[in-house]
């Protein structure tokens, strides 16, 4: 793959959707630390800045070196970038004295500029900034304002380097997905081969080059993101795949079992453990969020070494990792922050002598659902909710206990189930149920209880970056509710999430 599009990420909330629109446009991109510049760029025919919550005059502010990028490779610098780009090269960034944030329009557009083609004055787009630009950069052409924002889009004379104080991947910049096209597509000239077919081609191969004539073991979770994984893995080395499905003691109610006859007919060699017990032990008396799943990853992998053993020579470990879980496992020094660790993220400990393998590292979900359509995988298999990794540990909020797992996998089964009985399924991206560590008053016939509160939770999404919760008719959240209380001894009280993201995360934990 030689049409990469680098982006670096000065720490802003929105770099994962700069990414997404970018594979949108049929073009593969990477996002990288501002200071983790990739010392070989020859794979990358442009660089995309982000914003920042920092101000570029902040003595604490990403300061990159951007000598080995600049005159030699296409940029567009967004809001930070742009502000960097000036700050650094003649110009002059000051305080606004408005705070600009939210929708603007370009009430000026200069003529025949390539970056801003089919696209007219008085396009809309998202300003959130609270410096602003008030010289240009040497040699710097002003190509766009609105009328509170008099630098909003420029380029720098002598190289093909654009700088917008706007987000083009926001939703709310309408021409924000031209404008990235524009800028890929007219200038960088990136060609837009980045498909599922050329993926599976491009991976297939990469693979056999990688693995050669080993093993590789993986563990199966019956989600989406390690089913295309185990079929492109058998795609590329066949028998020396070895699937293993461990459960864990907190899966969903009898999934083990029902994902095991799923993969029969997939001509996959699977073979499934059951160590809840010792998942369940390892967790007994912890209640800390990291700690439920440091111990569950710990535990995942002492699993594995033990089923790897009865292997003889594999030398590797493949896993379903995604890019959401990169993302948010990689810390920018500085600017953003680590949201939660992935326990398949990170490598494994030494002794396993194992090397990982992980063929979907680069995609987001919808994207693996689309290699998976093209790998011809069943679509309700495709079609299956996200499941967090460490299970129903972090939908128990406070310490697991067998009689925790077995309450919340009968509220989740009726849950799940009438979304499928009443035709809501496949309008939701996740649902799930959380146990609230917290006793609710009630009663029940002629008697007082107090007994415990669940919280059901239901999202749309196209990536798991953002989310919105969906509004689901409330005459199936009453007859759910009514059908929980009423079945599941040890609950009262049944509440609704309607918490988007962000601020809040899909899971509760």
């Amino acid at each position: 793959m030689h049409n990469n599009v680098l982006i670096l990420d000065f720490g802003s909330q929105y770099t994962q959707l700069i990414a997404r629109r970018v594979r949108e446009l049929n073009i593969y991109c990477e996002i990288h630390p501002f200071n983790k510049i990739p010392e070989d760029l020859s794979g990358f025919k442009a660089v995309i800045l982000s914003g920042s919550p920092f101000s570029v005059r902040a003595d604490d502010a990403p300061h990159p070196d951007l000598s080995q990028i600049r005159k030699k490779l296409p940029v567009l610098a967004v809001c930070y970038g742009a502000q960097y780009l000036a700050h650094f090269n003649g110009g002059k960034v000051e305080a606004s004295e408005i705070r600009e944030y939210g929708r603007a329009n370009l009430s000026v557009i200069k003529d025949d500029e390539m970056l801003f083609g089919d696209i007219t004055e008085n396009s809309q787009v998202w300003m959130s900034h609270s410096d602003t630009i008030k010289e240009l950069p040497e040699n710097g052409v002003r190509l766009a304002s609105t009328p509170d924002v008099i630098n909003a889009a420029y380029r720098i004379d002598g190289e093909e380097t654009y700088a917008i104080q706007f987000h083009p991947e926001v939703y709310h910049s309408t021409d924000g997905k031209q404008l990235l096209e524009n800028f890929l597509v007219k200038i960088a000239k990136v060609a837009q081969e980045w498909t599922p077919e050329a993926f599976v081609d491009m991976t297939v191969e990469d693979l056999k080059k990688q693995i050669g004539d080993d093993k590789v073991v993986l563990g199966l979770s019956g989600g989406v993101d390690s089913t295309v994984a185990a079929v492109l893995l058998h795609k590329a080395i066949g028998k020396n795949l070895y699937c293993i499905f461990v459960n864990n003691g907190l899966l969903r109610k009898n999934e083990f079992e029902s994902v095991l006859d799923q993969y029969k007919h997939m001509g996959l060699n699977v073979r499934g453990v059951d160590a809840s017990a010792r998942f369940l032990e390892a967790l007994a008396g912890i209640s800390d969020p990291e700690g439920k799943r440091k111990a569950i990853g710990k535990t995942f992998i002492d699993v594995f070494d033990d089923e790897a053993h009865r292997i003889q020579d594999v030398k590797f470990l493949a896993q379903g990792t995604i890019y959401p879980d990169v993302i948010e496992s990689v810390s920018v020094n500085g600017p953003s922050v680590t949201i939660k660790s992935h326990h398949n993220v990170g490598g494994l400990p030494a002794y396993m002598k194992l090397k990982v393998v992980e063929p979907l590292r680069m995609l987001f979900k919808d994207e693996v659902r689309r290699v998976g359509a093209e790998l011809e995988i069943d679509k309700e298999l495709l079609g299956r909710h996200p499941f967090p990794g460490p299970g129903l540990a972090i939908r128990i909020l406070g310490d697991i206990t067998p009689e925790k797992v077995r309450i919340l996998q009968e509220v989740d089964a009726i849950f799940i189930n009438g979304l499928k009985e009443w035709m809501l399924y496949d309008k939701v991206w996740q649902a799930g149920a959380i146990l609230l560590p917290v006793n609710s008053v009630g009663v029940m016939g002629d008697e007082r209880t107090y007994e415990k509160v669940v919280a059901l939770r239901a999202v749309e999404s196209t990536d798991g970056m953002t989310a919105d919760w969906v509004n689901l008719p409330y005459d199936f959240l009453q007859k759910t509710s009514n059908t929980i209380i009423n079945r599941v001894k040890g609950v009262n009280r049944v509440v609704y999430d309607i918490s988007s993201k962000p601020p809040a995360t899909i899971e509760w934990e």
